[in-house]
């Protein structure tokens, strides 16, 4: 059972509405909840990341990693930003944004 509710969670990670409503509701301030997502990560071990759908997932539990993306997400128009890119991502596959322009760099003080 924890096994399917953990990985319906980190597929719901794909979506940045859903990142942003969490964000919102001020999940990502508190430490408890950050150190949950840090205890996802294993879900990027081979052993179980076959068992996810949606390889976006992944990616956003990597950047959620971030204090600076926790906190742009909260914003309406980042997750706006961020979603026209996924879109454009999955229409085209071969379409060519600047990918570094998802997250702001990371800052240095360890967040």
């Amino acid at each position: 059972e924890r096994f399917e509710v953990e990985l319906e969670f980190v597929q719901c990670l794909a979506n940045p509405w859903y990142i942003n409503i969490i964000a919102q509701q001020g999940y990502f301030d508190k430490p408890e909840f950050v150190n949950y997502l840090k205890y996802l990560k294993y879900w990027q071990r081979p052993e179980y990341a076959r068992f996810v759908v949606y390889p976006h997932a992944l990616a956003f539990l990597d950047l959620l990693q971030h204090k600076s993306f926790r906190e742009e997400i909260k914003r309406v128009d980042e997750a706006t930003r961020i979603h026209e890119l996924q879109y454009h991502h999955w229409r085209w596959p071969n379409y060519q944004e600047d990918s570094t322009a998802v997250v702001p760099a990371p800052s240095t003080n360890g967040s």
